[in-house]
């Protein structure tokens, strides 16, 4: 259903949250104050109204938190588009136990929209491939999810 809103993630996207998928995230830019959205893959519920995510220590995504912590990520799942905005600071520097030098991000959930656009639904969810050693994608991949679940 269309609009729907709620204080926290929903049963059903936080098992979703529960292993690595694509999302996209908007960040205020520091520079220009304008919206700039990245493509994201390590991020995780560790509750209902918390999620963590991990990226490159020198990514534009952690100089944007820094400047203004409101972001927002967007999921697709259960059949729906949804926007999960709030608060993100910086958890850790450098992500322990990780071979890349990756900061945590900790988001503090504020709403949970269903902001699919009526009657409609979503038939088939975003898929994507590493396209470099597929060994060493996984392996990194396990290493960073298990890094972010003992955080």
């Amino acid at each position: 259903m269309a609009n729907q809103v709620e204080p926290s993630l929903i049963p059903v996207l936080f098992e979703e949250l529960q292993s690595e998928r694509f999302v996209t995230l908007a960040t205020v830019d520091y520079e220009t104050n304008g919206p700039n959205v990245s493509a994201i893959s390590w991020i995780l519920a560790s509750d209902e109204h918390t999620l963590l995510f991990a990226v490159d220590q020198r990514s534009r995504i952690i100089q944007n938190i820094n400047g203004n912590p409101l972001v927002v990520v967007n999921l697709i799942a259960n059949e729906s588009t949804y926007s999960i905005s709030g608060k993100a600071e910086v958890s850790q520097e450098k992500l322990n136990g990780v071979p890349l030098k990756l900061t945590l991000v900790k988001l503090a959930i504020i709403e949970v929209r269903d902001v699919m656009f009526y009657g409609s639904k979503i038939s088939a969810v975003p898929s994507y491939e590493k396209t470099y050693d597929k060994k060493a994608a996984d392996r990194l991949d396990r290493q960073v999810i298990e890094a972010m679940k003992k955080a």
